[in-house]
């Protein structure tokens, strides 16, 4: 029995007619609503998955326009370089939004969210920053020739880049401090 709504309905319009002349509590009428609740369902979740995924998209966009301008791999250090760039992108944003701020009044949900961003962040370099290996040819001409999309990011090697210098490979997509 099909689950999608748009062959939920199609079968109902075949084998009744219109579908505008079903009785409110009929098997039909159930069958639609429960299509029509699954397909909400899942484009929910689809929504929830592509903001989940937005922040990994923004790192690996900024990554691919550093490596537009590469001619030759990176170095750990350079790397580093970049991820410093990257988590310091919003500091100058930040530091407006404190000094707008009257003396004595809360923080904004804005201000609030930002530091929340930045120390997450902050953490996740400290036990390791996810990338792409930026020190391998082949990847980097792969990231060069990426088209900004989730399942496109599979063809690339990540590491993970921590403060101390240490680079451990990683998997795609990222899972913990894998």
């Amino acid at each position: 029995m099909p689950k999608d709504l748009v062959k939920v309905q199609k079968q109902i319009k075949k084998k009744r007619g219109a579908i505008s002349s079903l009785h409110e509590n009929s098997r039909d009428a159930k069958r639609l609503r429960r299509a029509g609740a699954r397909s909400d369902k899942l484009e929910k979740l689809a929504a929830a998955r592509a903001k989940a995924l937005q922040p990994y998209l923004r790192r690996i966009s900024f990554l691919q326009s550093a490596a537009q301008e590469a001619t030759e791999p990176f170095t750990v250090e350079s790397m580093q370089a970049l991820i410093e760039i990257y988590l310091d992108r919003d500091s100058s944003e930040l530091s407006t939004i404190e000094s707008e701020r009257r003396p004595g009044r809360p923080t904004s949900t804005r201000e609030n969210l930002l530091k929340q961003r930045i120390q997450a962040e902050a953490n996740e370099y400290n036990s390791g920053y996810w990338m792409p290996d930026m020190e391998n040819v082949h990847t980097l001409d792969r990231l060069k020739e990426w088209n900004e999309q989730w399942t496109s990011l599979g063809t690339l090697n990540f590491v993970r880049i921590a403060r101390n210098g240490t680079r451990h490979s990683s998997s795609f997509p990222p899972k913990g401090k894998s």
